[in-house]
């Protein structure tokens, strides 16, 4: 039996089969319309998402895309077309970069300029010493290859602040504003509002199907609609997509908090024990990383023995390390996490490098 076909009865990754499954998404779907319910247009579930993400992010418009993609490229695509400069700045790890085909480059002729240590969030030193006319730099928050870190709020600000004065546009990544909400503790449109533009998922915190929307001026999104209709994001009949997002957007900002602290215990947990490093620690986010002391495939192996005795799942992805003989996994705490207490996931990693250990 493959991987793919076991089945995962528990999980600690937010996006595991167990609440996506079609019936499950569509039956939670179906309880937010009725037959007078229209499909598009004004009154449509994607009218509606964009206003509503608007109004979150004190913005004055919101545009769907079908991707997060396609959104973040629209947005330094317009930055850089306004601003005659070609090249943006971010973190390293910047999604842009290492999960996109470097799209960015192949369709726009954009030039990424990598700004501070890969192993470090970026700092105003970083950006000041970068010495060359700038369309845009780009935050994101939380930096999810760090385990979920944050500026803290005065660092932001700075570091924005020293990008605007020099004309440049500045950008949010922000797939996971909801998480990163819980470490501020600011209104989303406080934190919205020190960026020209700002990206959110409707798949990642908010758990829908696909799709995102880009937030700015009303100019900004007018622009960024052109893009969207030349790179084929224009499409009919997204509402379903639009529906997936709508079905937690009521209640996820006042869930967080307690994703957050419950990922605190876990990594504490995790930390006391001392099988496996959770990092950071504390979590500034329900997001963080556990660190094993086994290599990736032996890692890899183990977890597909959990899953097939147990049908439990401990990740979705486990990642190489710099060290040798060491591996990492995200934990994302949502809906899924909550269901396990910190000692049982700290019994779940003493059986899994037990596993992944040679006799």
């Amino acid at each position: 039996m493959s991987d793919s076909s076991r089945p995962v009865r528990r999980s600690l990754f937010l996006h595991a089969p167990t609440r996506r499954a079609p019936r499950v998404m569509l039956e939670r779907m179906l309880a937010l319309v009725d037959d007078d319910t229209p499909p598009d247009g004004p009154h449509g579930p994607v009218a509606v998402l964009e206003r509503r993400l608007a109004e979150l992010l004190g913005k004055e418009r919101a545009l769907f895309f079908p991707s997060g993609t396609m959104a973040q490229q629209t947005a330094l695509r317009v930055h850089a077309d306004r601003r005659g400069h070609r090249t943006f700045a971010a973190h390293p790890h910047s999604h842009l970069d290492v999960w996109e085909e470097q799209g960015y480059n192949a369709v726009h002729g954009l030039r990424f300029r990598r700004t501070g240590d890969p192993h470090e969030l970026m700092r105003a030193a970083d950006l000041a010493a970068i010495g060359e006319p700038l369309a845009a730099a780009v935050w994101e928050l939380p930096q999810r290859d760090l385990g979920g870190l944050l500026p803290e709020w005065d660092d932001l600000r700075e570091q924005v602040a020293l990008v605007r004065a020099t004309g440049a546009a500045a950008h949010l990544d922000g797939a996971r504003l909801w998480e990163a909400q819980t470490y501020y503790r600011r209104p989303f449109a406080e934190i919205a509002g020190l960026f020209d533009t700002v990206y959110v998922s409707l798949y990642k915190s908010l758990q829908g199907v696909r799709g995102a929307v880009l937030a700015s001026d009303a100019a900004t999104v007018a622009a960024a609609g052109v893009w969207r209709q030349r790179l084929g994001g224009g499409i009919g009949d997204a509402w379903p997509l639009a529906l997936a997002a709508l079905v937690h957007l009521d209640t996820l900002a006042d869930e967080m908090p307690a994703y957050r602290e419950h990922a605190i215990a876990i990594a504490a947990a995790i930390n006391a024990d001392g099988v496996a490093l959770a990092h950071p620690d504390p979590p500034q986010t329900p997001l963080f990383h556990v660190h094993l002391p086994v290599p990736r495939q032996d890692a890899e192996r183990a977890g597909a023995e959990l899953l097939a005795e147990h049908g439990v799942q401990l990740w979705g992805r486990v990642r190489s390390a710099s060290v040798p003989g060491r591996c990492s996994f995200e934990v994302s705490v949502g809906e899924n996490a909550m269901e396990f207490t910190p000692d049982e996931v700290v019994a779940l990693l003493r059986d899994l490098v037990a596993r992944a250990r040679p006799a």
